[in-house]
């Protein structure tokens, strides 16, 4: 397993934008696929985004267009740029990695159980 541990939440308007941030520590080998995830309060737990070493990436239809998944492969980190960010993205978003290689579609699917998860990053959107 890896330690995860993310930054960047806060709060933001409506129309604004934020990058959270994903430290992975350990071997890269223990991060082949990682995923960003969240939960609103009274939700289940979403995928959002999914990337896996080759650079294959994934999105749910709720994000397309405005979130973009990176990372930085030198650094272990995992970004999730956020923009036009909407009432509706409030909730606390997660990391998560595996070392095997899903595809990114089944993994924002929850087709898998991810093998390691960051503590989450509170993100708010308001006016």
């Amino acid at each position: 397993q890896v330690q995860l541990v993310e930054s960047g939440g806060g709060s933001v308007q409506p129309g604004g934008s934020l990058r959270l941030s994903c430290e992975a520590s350990g071997s890269p080998t223990s991060s082949v696929s990682m995923a960003w995830f969240r939960q609103a309060p009274g939700k289940e737990r979403e995928g959002v985004a999914a990337i896996v070493t080759d650079g294959m990436a994934a999105y749910a239809d709720f994000v397309k267009g405005r979130f973009a998944i990176s990372k930085d492969k030198d650094k272990s980190v995992l970004y999730l740029q956020m923009n036009s960010l909407e009432l509706e993205d409030t909730a606390v978003y997660y990391c998560a990695a595996d070392h095997r290689w899903y595809h990114p579609e089944r993994v924002i699917g929850g087709l898998y159980r991810m093998e390691s998860w960051g503590k989450g990053t509170q993100v708010t959107v308001s006016s």
